[in-house]
């Protein structure tokens, strides 16, 4: 390719040397003829002459020298070294002609360099999909597939699983722990367990390769191994088992809506992170918040309800900039709860180039849709089961409901832990439900009076009373746990085997979350539910959880009807009225 001559002007540089040759040939003439007309007795005025004449050879020839080096850079410095080569003799001026030639040459490969760069620069989207591409480092397989496809397509078949994947990674779930090609470690951890669940044989080659992922599945489904695994070998290839000086150096991050569900994740998680030589924390409210700092000195992993998080974020002891690998657990819980800001600003306040973000839910909402669409990238979409088109129990639960004068609640009561409480039932765990703390508390002393020993969880006790309260149930050593909705969400305790709902929640999602404290990891288990008249606009509502899951509906319960409880508005409750505002109203004439 010919560089362009608007760029290069050699015939006017030529064209200046030329000129130059010409007024010293005049020059050098009228200095002979000078030299014929001096005197000969004048040798002292030569000698000077001829000193002179060196003088300003030896300056000249310094200067040719420095332009030499520097070379000409621009037009107006090739036109003033012309000039300075007046005085030069005719060996100079060629030598000169030379450095214009050179210079000019120089300047043009210079010129016809950049015009090929230009387009590439200016162009600064592409420039940077260049430079990601070659950053971007390999992936390392940390799954081996051994299962065949048929043995794949009857898995998803009778796991009623769905794979959303908008990137066709060809990413099939694992049916074994062998098939995870991770740290020893992690793989003996996994050991006790026989082998994983749906939830976590669908989404663990997605966040093992380093995906988004959006998990929808019921409560005791195994969810918290299905983030944690894969957070812990995260952090084993990017750290390795090196500990972190300083809280701002914390990279993974777990939000969860209630205390005692962080509490729950931090346990199974910490038990972990230990195998492999991490620290975990859990950071919550109602407790000492300078505490909370001095641990997150040194700690890897963090456990963390909304509200403490948001506040030690402020008070500058976790930056959330470090976060690389984030997680939602119960996202439809965190925003049904109020926490939907707080989530957007823990999002915003992360480093989007940077985080693997993972969600985990029970129910697939608008509001959880709409976030997810916001701060995920790319997500797989994992769904235990149909939970999208409407609410579903677990079907391991066996439901009965009785309808029930609400003052015959407590006598009732007392009749079910007689029959399930009792000889060989006697160490059965049975958790009791009721709609508000001031309940709660009445019945609690109720209970006590009687002589049954028992704990309780609600929002008037402290958190130290509901840690031990909890502990004590998991433990064994008490056998009944009453509580609020504190801990329908996400609990996972052990060998529930009755679950009894003493007052029906405001909403049927509270009231498969309750039911589903039994029924865990594979086990059967039961609920009883007390329905009064007071809860008829929710009958709707729970005669389609029953049927969804195979349950008897009683004849007294469909005697409240089918109808399901009134649109309810933001602003005017109940008793806005859903109207098509484009339809024109209709013209009334009186006679």
């Amino acid at each position: 390719m010919t560089v362009p001559e608007e760029d290069i002007d050699i015939a006017g540089a030529t064209k200046g040397v030329e000129k130059t040759k010409a007024r010293l040939s005049k020059k050098l003439a009228t200095k002979e003829k000078l030299a014929e007309k001096r005197p000969a007795d004048a040798p002292d005025s030569t000698a000077q002459e001829q000193s002179k004449e060196k003088k300003e050879k030896k300056e000249k020839k310094e200067k040719k020298e420095k332009r030499q080096k520097k070379g000409v850079e621009n037009s107006e410095e090739t036109s003033n070294g012309v000039q300075d080569a007046s005085e030069a003799t005719p060996t100079e001026i060629n030598d000169i002609s030379e450095i214009v030639a050179k210079s000019l040459k120089k300047r043009s490969k210079e010129k016809y360099r950049d015009s090929k760069k230009r387009p590439l620069e200016e162009n600064v989207e592409e420039v940077a999909a260049v430079e990601a591409k070659k950053s971007k480092k390999s992936i390392p397989t940390t799954v081996t597939a051994s299962a065949t496809d048929a043995d794949i397509d009857k898995f998803l078949t009778d796991s009623a699983i769905t794979i959303s994947d908008p990137l066709d990674s060809g990413l099939t779930p694992i049916l074994s722990f062998e098939e995870l090609n991770i740290d020893n470690r992690v793989l003996g951890f996994l050991k006790k367990y026989p082998k994983p669940t749906p939830i976590q044989s669908a989404s663990w080659p997605f966040l093992l390769a380093g995906r988004d992922l959006i998990g929808v599945a019921e409560t005791g489904s195994g969810k918290t191994m299905a983030f944690a695994v894969p957070a812990v070998a995260y952090l084993l290839s990017t750290i390795g088992t090196k500990k972190p000086k300083a809280a701002t150096n914390v990279s993974v991050l777990i939000v969860s809506p209630t205390r005692e569900l962080a509490l729950q994740i931090h346990e199974n998680l910490d038990d972990l992170a230990k195998e492999v030589n991490f620290k975990s924390i859990c950071v919550y409210g109602g407790v000492s918040k300078d505490d909370q700092k001095r641990d997150l000195i040194g700690a890897n992993v963090v456990v963390a309800t909304p509200g403490r998080l948001i506040d030690l974020v402020n008070d500058g002891a976790i930056d959330l900039q470090k976060i690389t690998y984030l997680v939602l657990d119960e996202a439809d819980r965190m925003l049904e709860k109020g926490f939907e800001e707080d989530i957007k600003r823990i999002m915003q306040s992360t480093d989007a180039s940077k985080r693997k973000t993972v969600m985990f839910t029970a129910t697939w909402p608008p509001s959880v849709r709409d976030l997810a669409s916001q701060f995920l990238n790319n997500p797989v979409k994992v769904m235990i089961g149909d939970r999208e088109s409407e609410l579903k129990a677990n079907n391991r639960i066996e439901q009965v409901v009785e309808v029930i004068d609400p003052r015959q609640k407590e006598q009732r009561l007392l009749q079910l832990l007689r029959q399930y409480h009792s000889g060989a039932s006697r160490n059965d765990k049975i958790l009791i439900f009721a709609l508000y703390k001031k309940e709660a508390a009445r019945v609690e002393r109720f209970l006590q009076s009687k002589g049954y020993k028992i704990a309780a969880i609600h929002g008037d006790l402290s958190q130290a009373q509901r840690t031990n309260a909890l502990d004590n149930f998991k433990s064994g050593a008490v056998k009944l746990l009453l509580a609020t909705d504190v801990a329908a969400r996400g609990l996972d305790i052990p060998a529930v085997t009755l679950v009894i709902n003493l007052t029906f929640p405001l909403t049927a999602e509270d009231y498969v979350h309750r039911i589903g404290r039994t029924g865990r990891a594979g086990q059967s288990g039961k609920a009883i539910t007390f329905f009064t008249e007071h809860e008829k606009h929710l009958s709707g509502a729970l005669i389609n959880v029953l049927r969804s899951a195979d349950q008897p509906v009683p004849e007294e319960l469909l005697k409240f009807g089918g109808h399901t409880k009134k649109k309810e508005h933001s602003v005017y409750g109940a008793f806005y009225k859903d109207v098509d505002l484009n339809q024109k109203a209709k013209k009334i004439v009186f006679d």
